[in-house]
């Protein structure tokens, strides 16, 4: 098979680690403030991260077992080919391309940019004083640059890519751990704030804002699948897969939730309301304002490593689907010396630049979390079909319990999500509706035969 060009050189560490950058990003240093505006209640918002966190840990436990199972590059891609049909499996290949990826990309640069920007205003400054660039320009300058440095990087081989990773998020973590000790241990915030607050929630309505503030909560755990993308890649990949996931989420959980203590030790309610910059405030009421300008640092360091695990993980998906002639018969190509999907490391550069220059990539992050809900549900019903049809194949723990919370709030999450914002939501049906021509189209151009249409 063609799959086995791609080499298995990733231990848990590693694999762990992937879970962990891909899952710490933009959305647990902008949600809170957004969050309180509509909860009004600090305890509510603790107790609805600790339940996202819950979700995740379903879907990681979930993914295990059907990662143990199939151990491939491509992730859903994959599991939906497999366990239903390859249509299925193209479409959740076709919107990662489209909304998965490149777009997080771009987004993950942008506010790298962003915030850099403001950590040191001093550099964009100086170059719109001497007339040689705007500073809207020399952001997306910023942000395209770190897209082709990471690119760079990630092309040199798997091994390679994976150290640079390691440390990122090694650092990444500790900054976090080091934001949390010093923040409790200043003694400045203020225990009072976790009873402060308004509990005017109630009814339908109440509802419906706990279930929109859920969906956000859940873009910001979005990840938790990470390493299965990498299936093909890690060694001893019955054992090592289920446990990064497992691993990497649960890491990733117990900071969030201390993060989200933190906020509300440090800010009080009402002064936390829609504050996108959460973190920077924090910091500034406890430590003063030089603090702000770390955090800034601190949260651009963490869209720097979210964006190296996105440009590992998204070529496999489109290397799987190339290599079942589903996609450009290019994208299966592998580097005959650095051993990885190059075209598709290359190709998804592109699209993540273009994004990134345009600036459209706010209108697709609007309709990405709609469009990318629908996948994973329909992968952890499959589990149902694959115990049924393997039966020596991984057993975990929690079935059929865990499959039918995740399958249940993530329905509740779409169905509110429609409700709410019914323009982008179809808008992300539509993405998905355009797939299916774009399968058949690939399918008569590239032939049926699976792992033979490598160039």
């Amino acid at each position: 098979m063609a799959e086995e060009k791609l080499q298995r050189k990733l231990g848990l560490f590693p694999a762990t680690n992937i879970v962990i950058a891909n899952m710490i990003g933009a959305g647990i240093f902008t949600t809170s403030g957004l969050l309180m505006a509509d909860l009004h209640d600090p305890m509510l918002m603790l107790i609805l991260w600790a339940i996202g966190g819950f979700i995740a840990l379903c879907g990681a436990f979930s993914y295990g077992e059907l990662g143990a199972a199939m151990p491939g590059a491509g992730g859903e891609y994959l599991f939906l080919s497999r366990l239903y049909h390859p249509i299925y499996g193209f479409l959740s290949g076709w919107v990662s391309f489209m909304v998965g990826f490149s777009a997080p990309i771009a987004a993950s640069a942008l506010g790298f940019s962003e915030y850099f920007s403001r950590a040191v205003p001093a550099l964009p400054a100086w170059l719109e004083n001497t007339g040689i660039m705007g500073p809207e320009f020399t952001k997306k300058l910023l942000a395209v640059s770190v897209i082709i440095i990471f690119t760079f990087i990630h092309y040199r081989g798997i091994k390679y890519g994976a150290r640079i990773q390691n440390l990122l998020t090694i650092l990444k973590v500790l900054l976090i751990v080091v934001l949390l000790l010093a923040g409790f241990g200043s003694g400045n915030g203020d225990l009072s704030n976790f009873r402060d607050g308004s509990k005017t929630l109630s009814g339908l309505s109440g509802f419906k804002t706990i279930g929109l503030s859920l969906m956000w909560i859940m873009f910001a755990y979005s990840g938790w699948n990470a390493s299965t993308y990498l299936g093909a890649e890690i060694k001893n990949p019955s054992k090592t897969l289920p446990r990064s996931l497992i691993y990497g989420t649960g890491i990733v959980v117990l900071l969030y939730l201390a993060i989200n203590v933190l906020y509300i030790y440090s800010i009080r309610p009402d002064d936390m309301k829609d504050v996108i910059s959460v973190g920077g405030l924090a910091m500034g009421n406890l430590f003063g304002k030089s603090a702000e300008i770390l955090v800034s640092m601190l949260i651009a360091f963490a869209l720097f490593s979210s964006l190296s695990a996105f440009i590992i993980i998204g070529p496999r998906v489109y290397y799987s689907m190339a290599n079942d002639g589903l996609f450009f018969r290019s994208a299966a190509k592998i580097h005959e010396k650095f051993k990885v999907p190059s075209n598709s490391i290359l190709l998804q550069c592109v699209i993540a630049v273009i994004l990134a220059f345009s600036g459209t990539f706010e209108q697709v992050l609007t309709y990405m979390g709609f469009a990318l809900g629908i996948f994973p549900i329909m992968t952890v019903i499959g589990i149902w079909k694959l115990r049924r049809e393997n039966p020596g194949a991984l057993r975990l723990s929690g079935f059929p319990f865990i499959q039918i919370i995740y399958v249940t709030a993530g329905l509740l999450i779409l169905i509110l999500s429609f409700l709410e914002r019914p323009a982008e939501s179809s808008v992300a049906l539509l993405t998905v509706a355009a797939g299916i021509p774009a399968y058949f189209i690939f399918k008569r151009s590239n032939g049926k035969k699976n792992g033979n249409n490598n160039p």
